[in-house]
């Protein structure tokens, strides 16, 4: 299969960045809330795309469209409400180590596109047997249904190792004028 290594605007040909590690520094300035819609966008186009394209100023918006399809290996968006089950950077660990023992691939030390990374993590092992990768067997933790363990030393014990391999929820950051708000209620309250 062969994967995109340039996106077009207009007469202009871009180059994409094209290795995973890139990728996924793409995704994570474009769910860093601390820093403004327009400097995370043009984050993802100069990381992605390069210097050149961040001084096409006309083409911001194709060229992030093109980033946003590129970065989701050309499918179609997909809006979840669920929460998820992976991070790349949390979990960069197992995802080395589960390509090691699947593929026996040091990822560490390949450069690999983007969307071949991505086929080859939903090839990963998964087998509601136990026989799977060490990343598989952390997700499927993570979305078991406690509920369903009657013994209550059993559900403790399951509930002990989701805490353990939880990923860290983000916390939401503040505007100024909320800091603000804030602390004139905290002087209201006395506190």
């Amino acid at each position: 299969m062969n994967y995109p290594e340039y996106v077009k605007v207009g007469d202009k040909k871009y180059h994409i960045n094209t290795d995973f590690r890139v990728a996924i520094k793409c995704n994570q300035i474009a769910e860093d809330n601390s820093i403004g819609d327009l400097e995370r966008a043009l984050g993802v186009i100069y990381t992605l795309f390069g210097e050149e394209a961040l001084n096409d100023t006309n083409n911001y918006e194709k060229l992030l469209e093109l980033a946003k399809k590129y970065l989701k290996c050309g499918k179609e968006d997909i809006d979840t409400k669920e929460d998820p089950d992976m991070s790349y950077q949390e979990d960069m660990d197992y995802i080395e180590a589960s390509f090691m023992s699947d593929y026996h691939l040091d990822i560490s030390n390949t450069k690999m596109h983007w969307w071949k990374f991505n086929k080859l993590m939903n090839g990963l092992s998964n087998s509601e047997l136990g026989n799977c990768c060490i990343l598989n067997r952390i997700r499927n933790l993570r979305n078991f249904d406690e509920s369903k363990i009657e013994d209550p030393k059993e559900r403790q014990r399951i509930h002990k190792a989701k805490m353990q391999f939880a990923l860290h929820k983000k916390e939401p950051t503040l505007t100024k004028e909320q800091l603000e708000s804030m602390e004139k209620l905290n002087e209201l309250l006395g506190i």
